[in-house]
C-alpha cells in the first residue's frame, strides 16, 4: 500500500440527505463558564466558547471566527481542553460524510468488544488495525469493519454517545458530527467504562505514528514538543466533486491533553479543506499555548492519490 494519501469512498455512493442543525454549547465543568459567541454568519452557526480561564473564550471565539471567514462549504468544529475547562463549538452537530475518519471508530470497536470479551486482539487484529490507522489502508479497514459488522459499530457508537453518527456499510459515507468525533476522542483520552487504559493507550499510539504524508490538519501550529495524536479523512463524491476534508486530534503539551475535531465539506479542491483545517487549528493552538514560541511546520503533499478500493 502506497503511503501516500488516498481517497476513501466510491464514487457512487447513495444520495444522503443535508442536515444543518445549530451548535450548541458545550457544557463546562466550572462554576460561572466564561462564554462568548460571535456569528459567522448573519443567520449562520455561531463559534461559541466557553472556559474557565480568564479571557480564553473571548480570544479563542474571535480567532476561530476569523479562521472561517470567507471559506467555502461548511465545516463542523469541536475543541476540549479539560486542563482550563475550555470547550468551543461551531455547526458541531451538522452531519458529515465521515470518509477515513470512520477508521478511528472501527479501531473504537474493535478495543470495545475485546475489552467486553476479556481477550486480547489477533496479530491479524493488530496488523489490520496499523494499516488502517498509521497508513489509512482500505482494504484493511473493510476487512475489519467486515469482521466486526456494521451492527456491532453501531452498537458501539450508541454505547459512546455518539448520538448524531450514522454507520453506512458504505464505510466512507457513514455520517458523523464533531461532537461526535470528540466523544469518541474522550475515549482514547481519559478513563472511562468502555474501553480499558491498556487500550486506550493502543489507540492513541497508532495515532501517534501516523505517517508523515497524513499528519497534516489539526496539527498545524502545535508547539513544538506536542505528542500529536492524528486521523485524517479526505473524500470527493462524483455526484458534486466536492471535497470533504476532516482531520480529528489528541494533542499533549505541557502536561496536559486536548483534543479537537474539525470537519469540512463543499470544498472545491482537497487543498482548500486542510487550509480550512489548518487556520482553526492555527488559532485554537495559540490561542491555548500562548507561552508557546515554535509552532510545528505542516506541509501536506500537493496532490491526493486517487485509488478507490472496490465496494466502499
Amino acid at each position: 500500500m502506497t503511503a501516500h494519501p488516498i481517497p476513501e469512498d466510491a464514487p457512487r455512493a447513495r444520495r444522503l440527505p443535508r442536515r444543518a442543525l445549530t451548535a450548541v454549547v458545550a457544557a463546562a465543568a466550572v462554576a460561572a463558564p466564561l462564554a462568548v459567541a460571535e456569528p459567522a454568519a448573519a443567520d449562520g452557526p455561531k463559534v461559541v466558547c466557553t472556559s474557565g480561564k480568564a479571557g480564553l473564550a473571548a480570544k479563542l471565539t474571535k480567532d476561530i471566527t476569523a479562521a472561517l471567514r470567507g471559506r467555502a462549504g461548511h465545516t463542523g468544529i469541536a475543541f476540549d481542553d479539560p486542563a482550563t475547562k475550555t470547550s468551543c463549538t461551531y455547526d458541531a452537530d451538522r452531519q458529515f460524510d465521515s470518509a477515513s475518519v470512520f477508521k478511528p471508530i472501527v479501531l473504537g470497536t474493535l478495543l470495545w468488544d475485546a475489552d467486553r470479551a476479556k481477550r486480547s486482539l489477533t496479530s491479524r487484529e493488530k496488523s489490520l488495525a496499523h494499516k488502517m490507522i498509521t497508513e489509512s489502508d482500505n482494504d484493511s479497514t473493510t476487512e475489519l469493519r467486515n469482521r466486526l459488522t456494521t451492527a456491532k459499530i453501531t452498537s458501539f457508537v450508541k454505547a459512546a454517545g455518539m448520538k448524531r453518527t450514522l454507520p453506512n456499510q458504505t464505510w466512507g459515507t457513514t455520517q458523523i458530527t464533531a461532537r461526535d468525533e470528540q466523544r469518541l476522542l474522550a475515549l482514547f483520552t481519559s478513563g472511562n467504562k468502555l474501553i480499558t487504559d491498556k487500550s486506550r493507550a493502543y489507540a492513541l499510539d497508532l495515532m501517534n505514528k501516523v505517517i508523515s504524508s497524513q499528519r497534516w490538519g489539526t496539527p498545524a501550529g502545535a508547539p513544538k514538543g506536542t505528542k500529536v495524536h492524528v486521523k485524517n479523512g479526505w473524500l470527493q463524491r462524483d455526484r458534486d466533486h466536492l471535497w470533504r476534508v476532516h482531520s480529528i486530534g489528541a494533542f499533549t503539551v505541557g502536561g496536559r491533553t486536548y483534543t479537537m475535531s474539525v470537519l469540512t465539506h463543499g470544498n472545491r479542491t482537497w487543498q482548500g479543506g486542510i487550509d480550512a483545517i489548518q487556520a482553526v487549528a492555527r488559532a485554537v493552538h495559540r490561542d491555548v499555548n500562548p507561552a508557546a514560541n515554535h509552532a510545528q511546520l505542516i506541509a501536506p503533499p500537493a496532490h491526493p492519490q486517487e485509488v478507490m478500493p472496490p465496494g466502499v
